[in-house]
């Protein structure tokens, strides 16, 4: 199953696929927001382009496990998506997935304006390799 990877995110949204098989994941895209539509438009090209049959988005849930703000918004943008595409929409638990991208980037040696932009990519690489490996899939 061919799998959309999403690091939600105000400013930007970072990207990752999976292949055919669920086995291997990169990171796709980092798409800087301008407008909602705009984001919208963006990842239903991506889906259908791509040919994804599963979106995962991450949940950005407090260390606690309480949401927030930030986890209602992540919430109601995957609301929003799952009216608008016809594949399933799941939720992944995202607690500490940017401190993991910015120690891979780090073993990369990725640094400066390149990380920047990697880093959400990177976050949705352990996203949909997290939702994978837990057999939600």
């Amino acid at each position: 199953m061919r799998a959309l990877g999403i690091d939600f995110g105000l400013k930007r949204v970072g990207l990752a696929v999976s292949d055919r098989t669920g086995t291997l994941v990169s990171p796709f895209k980092t798409i800087v927001r301008t407008s909602r539509n705009a984001l919208f438009d963006e990842l239903l090209k991506i889906v259908q382009d791509e040919a994804i049959e599963a979106v995962v988005i991450g949940l950005p849930l407090s260390l606690d496990g309480e949401d927030t703000l930030t986890t209602r918004q992540a919430r109601n943008f995957a609301e929003s998506l799952g009216r608008r595409i016809e594949q399933p929409v799941h939720l992944m638990d995202e607690r500490l997935t940017s401190a993991e991208a910015e120690e891979e980037l780090n073993a990369a040696g990725l640094f400066g304006k390149k990380r920047k932009m990697a880093l959400d990519s990177q976050a949705a690489v352990i996203i949909l390799r997290s939702w994978l490996e837990s057999g939600q899939s």
